[in-house]
């Protein structure tokens, strides 16, 4: 029996994946097998001795310590892909906010409110304060071409824009959807375009990448959205900017004391995956990543592991996770060998310093097998799956 620990709200489409037979859940569970989470922040907790694995109900995993986990032998699970429709429509819809002051004119339309037959009459002389460019015909740079910003450019196409994207690390051989240009130097794209989208993950390089040098080579009609991280933008200089009449919109899922009331900002309170469809299917998701680790050891969508997902062709599966170095892979099978255990298939992948291997076994496997890996050094976890 596996035993799964909640620490939000998780949708029950992705928990009615968990066969009661073999799994119980919720949030009081102890010594938890893995853990299901979404916002909740889990630096500050203690990992129990139990835990195999954690499956974050999205993509980003800020809030989880994923390092430390990797030392433990915690496989951190994400669910790429899974809210990547309902963050792309948002993502239109901050474009066009962007563009044509809606939000700014909604406030006012509640102000003439006790006008009563004279509203009509102040609409008409009021609309031009809230005019806006189209977007179609316009240049919009998208800032990563992941699952949300593949989805963001391949909309604007059908909306009539110029799309130009921007992923040092997309695979040579992906297929771009037509009226989408690829464009690797960001000093060519700042300078081109009319509205930009962040789709990039928080890195050391990516950081506070909207800053006042980087808007200085942008249009002054610039609209940024920021639908990816609050920190991948310089709040005081976006503000800077607007005040100075160097950036049009600034439009962030991500808000904080600073930006929120500025002129020029529109502030959404992170409502990128906050969708009925979106929890469902990240939590579906996570489920069956968790699911298939468990009873398989397979690894599928880990942010700090390597992907390892094999067919068992043995009776008795070992999973190893283990320090990338040296004779490692020849220790343990010599180990394992030297027991007595016949190896039907081995495989093994690494993710910088830190790699795992899924070892098939044609006989049974002792506590005696078990306890001569763990004593190799570099070896963080054995499990033994039957």
């Amino acid at each position: 029996m596996f035993n799964i620990k909640t620490l939000n709200k998780i949708s029950n489409v992705g928990l009615s994946k968990f066969d009661l037979s073999k799994y119980t859940y919720g949030d009081g569970i102890e010594n938890p097998d893995a853990i299901m989470v979404r916002s909740a922040s889990m630096h500050d907790m203690e990992m129990p001795e139990s835990l195999l694995a954690i499956a974050r109900a999205g993509a980003g995993t800020n809030n989880i310590p994923v390092g430390d986990c990797a030392e433990k032998g915690i496989v951190v699970f994400n669910t790429p892909g899974a809210n990547a429709n309902a963050v792309k429509e948002l993502v239109i819809l901050g474009l066009l906010l962007s563009s044509r002051k809606v939000t700014k004119a909604i406030d006012w339309c509640k102000t003439i409110k006790d006008e009563g037959d004279n509203v009509g009459k102040t609409v008409e002389k009021g609309k031009s304060a809230f005019a806006g460019p189209e977007i179609k015909g316009k240049t919009l740079g998208v800032i990563g071409l992941g699952a949300i910003g593949r989805l963001v450019a391949e909309a604007a196409v059908d909306l009539g824009m110029n799309v130009i994207g921007y992923d040092p690390f997309l695979p040579a051989d992906a297929e771009l959807k037509k009226g989408i240009t690829l464009n690797n130097n960001l000093e060519e794209i700042f300078p081109i375009a009319d509205y930009l989208t962040l789709h990039v993950p928080l890195t050391d390089e990516t950081k506070e990448l909207i800053n006042k040098d980087t808007i200085a080579t942008m249009k002054d009609s610039v609209r940024i959205m920021n639908f990816a991280r609050g920190a991948l933008a310089n709040s005081n200089d976006v503000i800077d900017a607007l005040e100075e009449g160097k950036m049009s919109a600034y439009v962030t899922d991500f808000p904080d004391a600073a930006l929120i009331g500025v002129d020029g900002v529109i502030a959404i309170p992170h409502l990128g995956a906050s969708t009925p469809e979106s929890e469902e299917n990240c939590a579906a998701m996570g489920a069956m990543e968790l699911i298939d680790f468990l009873e398989n050891g397979n690894i599928k969508n880990s942010v700090n592991m390597p992907n390892v997902s094999v067919a068992k062709s043995g009776s008795v599966r070992i999973t190893v996770i283990h320090k990338n170095q040296p004779n490692m892979i020849s220790t343990i099978t010599d180990t394992i060998s030297k027991d007595g255990v016949n190896i039907a298939s081995f495989e093994d992948k690494n993710r910088g310093d830190i790699a795992y291997a899924i070892i098939d076994c044609d006989t049974d496997v002792s506590a005696s097998v078990v306890t001569d890996i763990e004593a190799i050094d570099g070896v963080i976890r054995v499990r033994v799956i039957k």
